[in-house]
């Protein structure tokens, strides 16, 4: 029997502010045993409410995903959310991977578009089995029509959708934006979590911006912490756009080694949180990037015996 675990709806709604943090899944066997002895040894204890697995361009690591995510939950005991991406899937493709997720207990998705597989060939080759332009999906074009089926097919799951306080790169038109992700909660997602940011102002203005078109779900915010000024490239890439700070690139620049820059990160980020504590956001999202001592390191900043925080 399926090793049963709670919503992330349900976590939301019963503990004052939830800490949660995401990994993804490691491209060799060495980094699957180094994954799953950071995670046993390091962050378990530190008790997360919950995690994410990551899913790659075009569903590139849907495979690894799914062992991921299963092994997780049935060594662990977690909550694991698995990310579902639309681009470069069909419907019957799209239920056989939750039908599975069903079986084995996983009811909580994370429901994206996804992005298109940067490799040409592999683009080639998606857009000619899938008869699109390699952009999306004729079957779920957007991911609203991912929520939608998920609710409809399965209404036990939890789905959490992505947000974009600086923006999503594909949409410039910020109402257009936001309209986009009214629909997706329309379509029956119980909460958003928000692609990486620096600075707080930005989370604060893009709540206010969602109660005024009445998106009213919890809305976790995703904190990044920079480990490295390559890593820094990287998060610009990820983010398509990060914008950071000048007080942020400044102490940035001050670091003589990448061990600095990585405690001028730890500690950027942990004044993010502690600022973002005090608003009493629902939760705390930490992209771990597979790294559990920036992580360890936020909360013994924080204060925090553990990543629930009391009431």
């Amino acid at each position: 029997m399926a090793h049963m675990t709670p919503r992330v709806a349900e976590l939301l709604s019963a503990e004052p502010t939830i800490f949660s943090f995401e990994f993804f899944p490691p491209k060799t066997e060495k980094g699957w045993g180094r994954l799953f002895r950071t995670i046993g040894a390091e962050l378990l204890p530190l008790e997360p409410a919950y995690v994410s697995v990551t899913y790659g361009a075009g569903g590139s690591t849907r495979k690894q995903t799914h062992q991921l995510v299963t092994r997780i939950q049935e060594e662990f005991g977690l909550t694991v959310v698995a990310h579902l991406t639309c681009v470069g899937s069909l419907r019957d493709e799209i239920d056989a991977i939750l039908a599975e997720y069903d079986r084995a207990g996983v009811h909580n998705i994370l429901a994206l578009r996804g992005d298109p597989p940067a490799d040409t060939e592999v683009r080639t080759a998606m857009t000619e089995r899938l008869g699109t332009d390699g952009e999306g999906s004729r079957d779920f074009p957007h991911a609203a029509d991912l929520v939608a089926y998920i609710r409809k097919q399965y209404p036990h799951f939890s789905i959490g959708v992505a947000g974009f306080p600086e923006g999503h790169p594909a949409t410039p038109n910020r109402l257009r934006e936001i309209e986009l992700l009214k629909a997706k909660v329309e379509a029956g997602a119980d909460y958003i979590v928000t692609q990486l940011f620096f600075d707080n102002r930005d989370y604060f203005d893009y709540m206010a911006r969602l109660r005024l078109a009445a998106i009213n779900v919890p809305v976790v915010p995703g904190i990044m912490p920079i480990t490295s000024r390559h890593g820094m490239g990287r998060m610009a890439d990820l983010a398509a756009g990060a914008r950071f700070p000048a007080p942020l690139l400044r102490a940035v620049s001050r670091a003589r080694d990448d061990e600095a820059v990585g405690r001028v990160g730890t500690h950027w980020a942990t004044a993010q949180i502690a600022e973002l504590l005090y608003a009493d956001v629902p939760g705390i999202h930490l992209y771990t990037l597979n790294n559990s001592s920036s992580t360890i390191d936020i909360c013994r900043n924080l204060g925090l015996d553990s990543y629930r925080v009391e009431s």
